[in-house]
C-alpha cells in the first residue's frame, strides 16, 4: 500500500512539474553535414552586387547543458561554416575593398562565413510527448570577403567582418511514443531597423539507442538561414543560406 502510494505521489509530481519531467541533468552533442545552397550578394554601400553561389556541404556543431535549478537558463552552444564561392558578369561598376570593378566585368567572390550561437534558454514545457523552450542568442558573426575581376587577378577587394547580433530563440519537439520516431522545430529571429536574421530548421528525428546510460538520435531536416545586414562593421547583405542536413544527437 505504502509502495502505490509513493508511486502516484511521483506520478502527480511529475505532472504537476512537467518541465522537471523528462531529465534532471543533460548533456546533448550533436553533429550536422548540411547541403548548402546560397543566393543573394553584398556590398559595402548597400547596392548589393548578387553572385551565382556554388552548392557546398557544410557543418554545424552544438552542445546544450540542462538543469533544474530555477531562474538559471539550461545554455546552448552551436557553431556552423557557411563557407561558399560563385561569380557575376557585373550589370555596374561595383567598389568593393577599396578597388573598382568595372561594368560588364566577371567578378568572382570568396565568401569565409562563421557564425556562433550562445544561446540562453528555458524550459517552459518538457517530456516524452512534448517540449518547448523560449530564450535569447546572441549570435556572432565572423566573416571574410574576397571579390577578384576574373580576366585581371591582380585586381581584388577584401573586407574582413564582424560582431554580435541578439536574436530570440524558440523551439518546439514533439514525440511519438513506442515509435522512436518524433520532430522539431527551431529557430532563432531578429527584425529591427537596421538587421533582419533568421535561422530556421525543421527536422524529422528517430531514436537509434535508448538506455539509461546513453540516447543516440538520427536527425533528418531542413534549415534556412537569412542574413540581411545593414552595416555591420561597414557590410552590407542579402544572403539566404538553405538546404538538407542529416545529423546525429547524443544525449548522456
Amino acid at each position: 500500500m505504502k509502495k502505490t502510494v509513493l508511486s502516484l505521489g511521483l506520478i502527480a509530481l511529475c505532472m504537476s512539474n512537467p518541465s522537471k519531467a523528462d531529465t534532471l541533468l543533460g548533456l546533448y552533442v550533436g553533429a550536422q553535414g548540411w547541403n548548402m545552397e546560397t543566393v543573394g550578394g553584398f556590398s559595402e554601400d548597400g547596392t548589393n552586387t548578387d553572385f551565382n553561389f556554388e552548392d557546398k556541404s557544410q557543418s554545424n556543431l552544438y552542445v546544450a547543458f540542462e538543469h533544474p535549478l530555477p531562474l538559471i537558463p539550461n545554455i546552448k552552444l552551436q557553431r556552423t561554416k557557411m563557407d561558399t564561392s560563385g561569380d557575376a558578369l557585373l550589370e555596374r561598376n561595383f567598389v568593393f575593398g577599396g578597388k573598382l570593378f568595372s561594368i560588364n566585368s566577371e567578378a568572382t567572390s570568396d565568401v569565409q562565413l562563421t557564425t556562433t550561437d550562445i544561446i540562453l534558454y528555458y524550459e517552459l514545457f518538457d517530456n516524452d510527448l512534448i517540449s518547448f523552450d523560449v530564450g535569447l542568442n546572441a549570435k556572432y558573426i565572423d566573416g571574410e570577403l574576397l571579390v577578384t575581376d576574373k580576366n585581371d587577378p591582380t585586381v581584388n577587394g577584401r573586407e574582413e567582418f564582424s560582431g554580435p547580433i541578439p536574436m530570440f530563440y524558440s523551439r518546439l519537439a514533439v514525440g511519438l511514443p513506442l515509435t522512436g520516431f518524433g520532430a522539431f522545430v527551431e529557430g532563432s529571429f531578429l527584425s529591427v531597423d537596421d538587421h533582419t536574421l533568421s535561422d530556421y530548421q525543421a527536422a524529422i528525428t528517430y531514436s537509434l539507442i535508448e538506455n539509461l546510460a546513453i540516447d543516440v538520435t538520427f536527425q533528418l531536416g531542413y534549415r534556412a538561414v537569412s542574413l540581411e545586414l545593414e552595416d555591420l562593421d561597414g557590410i552590407y547583405s542579402d544572403l539566404e543560406f538553405k538546404g538538407a542536413y542529416a545529423g546525429l544527437e547524443v544525449h548522456f
